[in-house]
Formats: C-alpha cells, structure tokens, sequence
C-alpha cells in the first residue's frame, strides 16, 4: 500500500488542505493519505488557536469529501505534554503497516527547514517526500530549487534526492491564517472552506477574533 502523511495545525481545515491531499494521492498513486492534526509543533511554540479536539473535528469532516482521505490522532495530546515529532509519527506508522510505503506530504517552505527537524537524515530514508511548490520553484521533478526566504538546505545524497519528489503547485486561495482573520471580521468563506467545516466553526463559535 502507498500511504500519504500529511501533517499540520489544520487551524482550520480548508479547502485548500483537501486540493492538496488529493492532487498528491492522484499524482503519486496513494492508496490512502492520513491527515493528521499535530497537537503540539516543536516550531510552532504559540500553538494552535482552536483546541485539538475541534480540530481533528473538523478533520474529519473534510475527509468524508474523498474516500482515500482519513483524519488520524496519532498526533494526539500526550500527558505529561510533549511535542509532536514527524520521526516518532512514521516510525510509529512504519511499525503498523510494515508493508506499506510511506510518503510524506508537505509544503515547501516546511520542507527547506527540514534541518531543523528531529532526525533529518532518518526522516529522508523513512519515507518518500511530496514537496508542494510553487511555479517559480519548479525544478526536474525531484528536489526542489531553494526558496530565497527559507533557509539552504544541506547537500543531499543521490540516494536521500531519489525520496524527494515535486507536486505541481496547487492553485488555491486558502490559507488558513486568511481563513481565521475573514471569519473573525464576519467576512463570507466561500471557496475556502468546506461547508460542514464552517457550519463545525459557527456552531462551536469557534476564530471569533483574529489568531
């Protein structure tokens, strides 16, 4: 099986989320693409404006629009707290599907800061990586070209280069720091978020000021 990871505050879950997980699953025939909530991020230290709970919430709502996508805990909160790190996430779904083909979704400014990750040279070999760029970036299909605001990546060998794969900029407006300042102002989401989603957000009165 080709098992997508995909990661992320997914504060809130938009459409663009969903654009993206399913141009990887049909770029990269995935069988099935786990979107996972991450309660805490090591390089995110102010955290996540709405709680995890809502957030895998609306998660999984977004999923029901395609059958290959699946909202996942595996990132759940853990007591005492810790973060979320990518490496224990695959090692632990490497461990329960052994057979299976692990391929990492991210964007590409995530992905130049890849050294500053736990374990970079392990998370290179555990898995396949689907790096999301945008047009200027595009490059031969592989390892994408560095981005001027984001920090050099170290060389990477022939091998760690073989796991590096581009997906063709996905053209959607949605971000969700966007998403939480139009809903905090009353502005209409249309064409950002999934309906279940904002029907979720309203009912939980959920971004009522900017975060």
């Amino acid at each position: 099986m080709r098992l997508g990871y995909f990661g992320g505050s997914f504060d809130p879950p938009h459409l663009g989320h969903l654009a993206v997980a399913r141009a990887a699953a049909d770029s990269f025939a995935l069988d099935h693409v786990l979107l996972v909530p991450t309660a805490s991020q090591p390089l995110k230290p102010d955290g996540a404006v709405a709680s995890y709970r809502d957030r895998l919430a609306m998660v999984s709502l977004l999923c029901r629009y395609d059958p290959r996508l699946e909202a996942s805990n595996l990132e759940a909160p853990v007591t005492p707290p810790a973060p979320n790190y990518t490496i224990d996430t695959l090692t632990r779904l490497h461990a329960m599907q052994p057979d299976a083909q692990l391929f990492v979704i991210v964007g590409v400014d995530a992905f130049h800061e890849l050294p500053r990750w736990r374990a970079p040279d392990q998370l290179l070999s555990i898995a396949d990586w689907i790096v999301v760029t945008r047009p200027h970036l595009l490059n031969d299909g592989h390892y994408p070209l560095k981005s001027a605001s984001t920090p050099r990546l170290p060389p990477l060998t022939a091998l760690q280069r073989a796991h590096v794969h581009q997906l063709t900029a996905i053209d959607h407006p949605a971000s969700a720091t966007a998403v939480r300042r139009d809903l905090a102002l009353g502005r209409p989401c249309d064409g950002l978020l999934a309906s279940e989603v904002f029907s979720y957000i309203r009912d939980h009165h959920l971004y009522l000021t900017p975060g």
